[in-house]
């Protein structure tokens, strides 16, 4: 979904961010995903922090764009607004981490634990490339926000 429709619909509002606010986010994503490196951990926890990882990682590119989420259902936008920030080519990657949200909705609302150790792999794997993804479109369009 475009920006423009988001912002229509009232699920996201006009903010500007600052450098402090996207280097905590960084620091939240590379804590999240080594916390979620650790097996002795249950999959549902470390599916949850390592979703939580590449929903901070969205809300990054969200922010740049002088925009934030607004009121229920701002996990869901994070994903929506995706494809229009950093392009077309980013609506499979927004496809999977919203589907990994319904899922992690399942675990931490209805107390069903249905996640697999592999299904934490994978999800760890694409937060990292993600994250590798969204450092470098910081210091290609936002080098002000850039983590150093």
């Amino acid at each position: 979904m475009t920006l423009t429709k988001l912002l229509a619909a009232d699920r996201i509002k006009k903010r500007k961010t600052s450098a402090d606010e996207i280097s905590n986010l960084l620091k939240v994503v590379e804590r999240d995903i080594k916390d979620a490196k650790i097996e002795a951990l249950s999959d549902d926890r470390r599916y949850a922090t390592a979703y939580n990882a590449a929903l901070q990682l969205g809300k990054i590119a969200l922010l740049c764009s002088g925009y934030d989420t607004k009121g229920a259902g701002h996990h869901a936008a994070v994903f929506d607004a995706l494809p229009d920030i950093l392009g077309k080519e980013h609506g499979k990657t927004a496809i999977y981490f919203d589907s990994c949200r319904a899922k992690r909705n399942e675990v931490d609302y209805t107390g069903v634990f249905n996640v697999s150790s592999t299904e934490v792999t994978e999800l760890i794997k694409e937060a990292e490339a993600f994250e590798t993804e969204i450092k470098r479109w910081l210091e290609d369009s936002y080098p002000q926000y850039a983590h150093k």
